[in-house]
């Protein structure tokens, strides 16, 4: 890594950034569903005002077709053809759409409610005829901003449903594929349309901790050599971000490991191969979580060590001037307390004589304390 990376880079530097990303995190707004029954259906997440997009893709070795809806009344004609069918929703803010959804497709009332409860941890839950899995995408802004964003997936048959936040643009390398028919996604089932959106997010999550790596080696080069008051904000701001990656990675080890296992019927035997794979990259993941941790563990610890030597140094200057200056005072304080008879008073050299004096016993306490190596 560079070692002119300017702290702004990184957003460091910057105690107001940390204050308000740490609270955005984890303030969700799930007051307003108290007291109310299960599945009563409330978005939690962040109020927008974008377009829901609806975006029906039908596909099998050879057919493909993609087109947008504004409803959900179409999608179980959909779902009746022969082949494979994404459903990709951007935008769960219109409960009526979520509501729709779920009779067009039988879906219980509790996957509805999680859906809108949109601080969900990664989860998978099987239900009559479809699995419901729950996922984290993780992006890390150039402002140095870390957020997150629940996926939902319900993995039927022959169907996929995928269920957004936003239109961030992630799965724009899954589609690409489907529309060019490259690698054999084209000629697998619906299972193997869930494991490629899973391996795509957590191949994302190295992206976004290579960056955070990075951001972490300048903090820690900043810790040991000049650390400020904004470099605490900056170690507290960066736990804040380590505490939501491990809460959004770690328990995806379990639903990736079910998924591995084909505890479902869902999940064919030449898709298991390919989960096991998304398995070993997430244990990767989290142990590269793990690492970060540590580090960031022993950061405050560093920081604190550095501003103890900075200040140790600070006061070893400050002493050495004022043991210099001790028998140079008390010779002044001698010869100031002007008695009548102090014959060095009436010596012609004796002003000179006394200057001489104090600087021959700076300079051989400045020697001494050379050679003792204390300056």
């Amino acid at each position: 890594m560079s070692r002119n990376i300017p702290a702004e880079a990184y957003g460091l530097g910057t105690p107001e950034l940390g204050r308000a990303t740490a609270m955005g995190k984890f303030v969700r707004k799930r007051a307003q569903k108290v007291g109310l029954p299960p599945g009563s259906l409330v978005y939690t997440g962040e109020k927008v005002d974008e377009k829901v997009s609806i975006t029906i893709i039908d596909y099998d070795e050879k057919n493909y077709q993609e087109k947008e809806v504004a409803g959900f009344d179409q999608c179980l004609l959909e779902t009746d053809k022969p082949g494979v069918t994404w459903i990709k929703v951007n935008g769960i803010h219109q409960v009526g759409n979520l509501e729709k959804l779920g009779e067009c497709f039988n879906l219980h009332p509790l996957v509805l409610e999680d859906i809108l409860n949109t601080d969900q941890r990664p989860k998978i839950e099987d239900y009559d005829g479809y699995l419901y899995i729950v996922l984290r995408i993780i992006n890390y802004s150039e402002d140095s901003e870390l957020s997150s964003e629940q996926v939902s997936l319900i993995l039927g048959n022959n169907f996929l449903i995928s269920l957004q936040e936003s239109d961030g643009g992630i799965f724009a390398p899954i589609l690409d594929r489907l529309r060019t028919a490259k690698g054999r996604i084209r000629k697998s089932g619906a299972d193997y349309l869930a494991y490629t959106l899973m391996d795509l997010i957590v191949d994302n999550y190295f992206v976004v901790l290579e960056q955070f790596g990075e951001a972490l080696e300048y903090l820690e080069e900043e810790v040991v050599k000049r650390p400020t008051p904004d470099t605490l904000q900056d170690i507290h701001r960066f736990k804040y971000d380590m505490i939501m990656l491990r809460k959004s990675v770690w328990p995806l080890r379990e639903v990736v490991g079910n998924l591995e296992r084909k505890e479902s019927d869902l999940i064919q035997d030449a898709t298991g191969i390919y989960f096991k794979d998304v398995y070993d990259h997430t244990i990767v993941a989290i142990d590269n979580i793990e690492t970060y941790r540590d580090i960031l563990s022993g950061m405050l610890d560093i920081y604190l060590s550095s501003i103890s030597n900075r200040l140790n140094q600070i006061m070893k200057v400050l002493t050495v001037i004022a043991t210099i200056f001790m028998p140079l005072t008390f010779l002044a304080g001698v010869w100031g307390m002007n008695f009548k008879y102090m014959p060095e008073l009436g010596w012609v050299w004796g002003y000179p004589m006394a200057l001489g004096l104090m600087v021959a016993v700076a300079l051989t306490m400045i020697h001494y304390f050379h050679r003792k190596k204390w300056l």
